[in-house]
């Protein structure tokens, strides 16, 4: 996550926005990406924006799996990725994919996008989640993270109610330290973080550089297709509460989170270094510093397996072929051995 630039423009409106039906968490519905897929909503308590839910998408069973994996997405993103659910499904996995509080399906049109003052509001969406992915089968659960969503998951394996249920740890170019130059990682952010402890509503410099989803889109230089209002060219704006809600989430990775369960952690093997569009930003990370995950992965417990992939994206699960082999290869291998 970089914060860059000036001001971001107003936020577009949400497009396709669930309603709040009275279902139970079991019931599923149509979703987005087709028949193969559909999503059940996770009503949550209401908080200072107002109603609160979560969606969980899985992908149709097509037998039985004991293992399961739930899948939390990044940062202005959302749930797309059907080759991943695939490929878990083809490695034995039943699928599920967790769209947070305002993100993509679980975005209403009162809030304001991808907004949390703390990230252990996120907890509860967690929660929700796993008592279904239980509910529906047993054997282990793998718990994947990305980006913003790796930051999220390991903490939630920290304090988390139900973290007792996930048996290992997928984190791909999780978001643990800003990609930032050292006055502004360790004096800017200190303060505007502190800020959003009284102003949690002020919003902040910031305007991500468009070229990592123009890497991605199939509409610019890209081969994926995605719902552009909900994982747009230009970043959604951020507020001081939201940076502050970062801010402690990374301090706590530095200062060690002890996970007892195993971690794998895969990354790109090199950052984007030139400035505006270059096709770098297809073989290298476009948002992150990978030296930064690699220094802080060790941080998450004692059991912590780190791999660069080269070539690889920022997702690298939506890197070009060759490097997304490679990450899916070392992901299954690794799973291959953790739940022989």
């Amino acid at each position: 996550m970089l914060l860059k630039g000036l001001a971001a423009s107003a936020v577009p409106g949400p497009i396709l926005p669930n309603p709040m039906p009275d279902l139970a968490a079991s019931v599923y519905q149509p979703d987005v990406l087709g028949p193969d897929f559909e999503q059940c909503i996770l009503p949550q308590p209401a908080d200072y924006e107002g109603p609160v839910h979560s969606t969980l998408v899985r992908l149709r069973p097509r037998g039985p799996a004991a293992k399961a994996v739930l899948y939390v997405h990044g940062f202005a993103d959302y749930f797309f990725q059907r080759e991943m659910a695939l490929r878990y499904q083809q490695h034995g996995y039943r699928f599920y994919a967790l769209d947070l509080r305002k993100y993509g399906r679980s975005w209403l049109p009162h809030q304001h996008p991808n907004h949390v003052r703390d990230l252990p509001e996120y907890f509860a969406d967690l929660d929700a989640a796993l008592a279904v992915v239980r509910a529906e089968g047993s054997g282990p659960i793998l718990l994947a993270g990305h980006s913003t969503g790796g930051l999220i998951a390991a903490l939630y394996l920290r304090d988390g109610a139900g973290r007792a249920q996930v048996s290992a740890l997928f984190l791909n170019s999780p978001f643990l330290a800003m990609n930032q130059p050292w006055a502004l990682r360790h004096v800017g952010v200190p303060l505007m973080a502190a800020l959003g402890r009284f102003a949690p509503e002020l919003p902040l410099p910031n305007k991500l550089p468009p070229e990592y989803v123009r890497s991605l889109h199939r509409s610019y230089d890209g081969e994926w297709d995605f719902h552009l209002p909900w994982k747009p060219l230009a970043a959604f704006p951020v507020v001081a509460g939201w940076l502050r809600a970062i801010h402690a989430g990374q301090q706590r990775v530095r200062q060690g989170l002890g996970l007892q369960l195993p971690i794998l952690v895969l990354h790109s093997d090199r950052t984007v270094q030139t400035p505006g569009w270059s096709d770098e930003y297809f073989r290298a990370d476009g948002v992150l510093n990978v030296r930064d995950i690699a220094r802080l992965a060790p941080r998450l417990g004692p059991h912590v397996t780190t791999q660069a992939i080269a070539g690889g994206m920022h997702d690298l699960m939506l890197s070009r072929l060759p490097a997304r082999e490679a990450a899916y290869q070392a992901l299954f291998a690794w799973l291959d051995t953790t739940f022989a």
